[in-house]
């Protein structure tokens, strides 16, 4: 499903409170290797349900940064991704919550928690105080998890308020 409107954003005000990584049993984080954006496309085409090349949304155009890149792996082959990127606009103390997606073979064991929790761990290494995030009103699961994280919608267009009303309704039903 594609969604033409603008992106819905959110905030996580402080990383100082973050809980804990637990990395799940049988899964290794990891970042970025030389071969991997044919991993990256795969995690990120299942779980965005169409194509998105890497060259796209992150590339090699400097400052390629690739331990920003995080894989969570399974038995070696990627099963989950996030990107504790920077956007060129934003605060130089806010980090950006991108291109969060897990494999759904793996659901039900919290990567999609564990991968998002373990961008913003590294966003804290680096000096960042918050996050940002964009995403869109019919990723529920993910939108779960960022108000798990401490992330609140952010209202920067008057149509969001009417949306968020809509998401949150859903989420508690």
């Amino acid at each position: 499903m594609r969604d033409e409107r603008s992106k819905l954003v959110m905030k996580k005000e402080t990383l100082a409170d973050l809980p804990q990584l637990d990395i799940p049993e049988g899964y290794k984080l990891r970042s970025f290797h030389p071969g991997d954006v044919t991993e990256w496309e795969h995690v990120i085409r299942i779980s965005f349900a169409r194509e998105i090349a890497f060259g796209d949304k992150i590339g090699f155009q400097p400052p390629f940064m690739p331990e920003k890149i995080l894989f969570l792996c399974y038995e070696g082959l990627a099963v989950a991704t996030a990107v504790a990127w920077e956007k060129e606009d934003a605060d130089i103390n806010c980090g950006y919550l991108h291109m969060v997606g897990a494999l759904p073979g793996h659901s039900g064991k919290g990567l999609g928690y564990t991968i998002a929790l373990a961008a913003l761990h590294r966003m804290r290494e680096e000096g960042k105080q918050a996050a940002l995030l964009e995403t869109d009103d019919f990723r529920l699961p993910a939108i779960s998890i960022y108000l798990r994280l401490g992330f609140v919608p952010l209202l920067v267009e008057e149509e969001h308020s009417g949306r968020w009303e809509r998401i949150f309704n859903e989420l508690m039903s």
